[in-house]
């Protein structure tokens, strides 16, 4: 029926109607903390905090810090932390990433023996391991080797999950991980461990700050060989069909502000838990407009986490997920 019978302002006129038709529902539990954890801090004194210079109100942890923030994220009721590492050697193959004494594999022993409700979800991935900062070993022509990569990231996950990790998330974009991760877990009685594939990862202009924070700027070149064409939707879709077929258990879209249209594509061509990430640029920039004025950061930040929400994502890596937990819990 037309206006002036149909008025579609009725279910807007009060907070209590906008509730109850609300479509899409944003809660701590659907937000995961990523976390960078250091071998070793720089100028940290005794606080074991780094701060990071591009991504205000985020830090280079210690180990003890590290669990001393999982236990927030914990109290805030968020849905895991994500561990990134930072050895404090770096060599040509990346063998920090699965020494059984590395970073990741110390903190999340550490964590999960203080707080074993909360789910610790690791990085497997070489660019923060390798003296080159790419995301895998070398050729002599300077090419990523796909398969010889391959290996080494199934040996990082089987190490992760042997530390304790409730889920591990490939993020490196080498073709055929999953299944080799998914068969050397497998193999090594971790059957039971998830894989969050990061499934369509882009070559994008928005992962500067992370680099800047996990010091793993390429030395030379860029990713584009194996991340993503960000022009292509529908490669997209078959990068997280094929690790559907690999085995993956989860699927990602990465960055998420300027991807919804894939994270709802991805959705609807794999029908499993699609995570978005809520990149460090991403952050940043929102960051540097509430500094400014210019915007309201609460405000933008729980329609930025509700917009992806919307578009598919059932989980948001975002380092923005304590201060939006607790806005949240404002709200309620």
């Amino acid at each position: 029926m037309a206006f002036p019978q149909t008025r579609m302002r009725r279910l807007r006129s009060s907070a209590g109607l906008r509730g109850l038709v609300r479509e899409t529902d944003l809660r701590a539990g659907a937000l995961v903390l990523p976390m960078f954890v250091a071998e070793e801090l720089s100028g940290a004194g005794d606080a074991g905090r780094e701060p990071i210079a591009t991504m205000p109100g985020v830090q280079r942890l210690s180990l003890q810090e590290a669990v001393a923030e999982a236990a927030v994220a914990a109290e805030l009721g968020l849905a895991a932390v994500m561990l990134f590492g930072i050895p404090a050697e770096k060599d040509e193959q990346g063998s920090g990433a699965w020494d059984e004494e590395g970073v990741v594999q110390l903190a999340t022993r550490a964590i999960k023996q203080a707080r074993p409700e909360l789910l610790v979800i690791t990085d497997v991935c070489l660019c923060e391991y390798t003296d080159h900062g790419h995301c895998g070993v070398l050729r002599g022509d300077g090419a990523v080797d796909n398969d010889a990569t391959v290996s080494l990231l199934a040996r990082t996950a089987v190490s992760h999950a042997r530390a304790g990790a409730d889920m591990v998330a490939p993020s490196d974009m080498m073709d055929g991980r999953v299944g080799a991760i998914r068969e050397e877990l497998d193999g090594e009685g971790f059957a039971d461990t998830p894989i969050l594939a990061y499934s369509a990862k882009f070559a994008s202009a928005f992962y500067g700050p992370f680099r800047d924070a996990a010091g793993s700027t390429p030395s030379f070149g860029d990713r584009r060989a194996y991340q993503m064409d960000p022009a292509n939707g529908r490669e997209a879709e078959r990068e997280a069909l094929l690790d559907l077929q690999e085995g993956a258990d989860m699927v990602m879209v990465k960055p998420a502000l300027a991807y919804g249209d894939l994270i709802s594509a991805v959705k609807r061509a794999t029908l499993l838990p699609v995570a978005a990430y809520n990149v460090s640029g991403e952050y940043a920039m929102v960051k540097a407009a509430a500094a400014a004025g210019y915007l309201d950061e609460r405000a933008a930040v729980l329609e930025i986490l509700t917009s992806l929400r919307r578009a598919g994502a059932d989980t948001i890596v975002s380092y923005h997920a304590k201060d939006a937990a607790r806005w949240l819990a404002e709200q309620s």
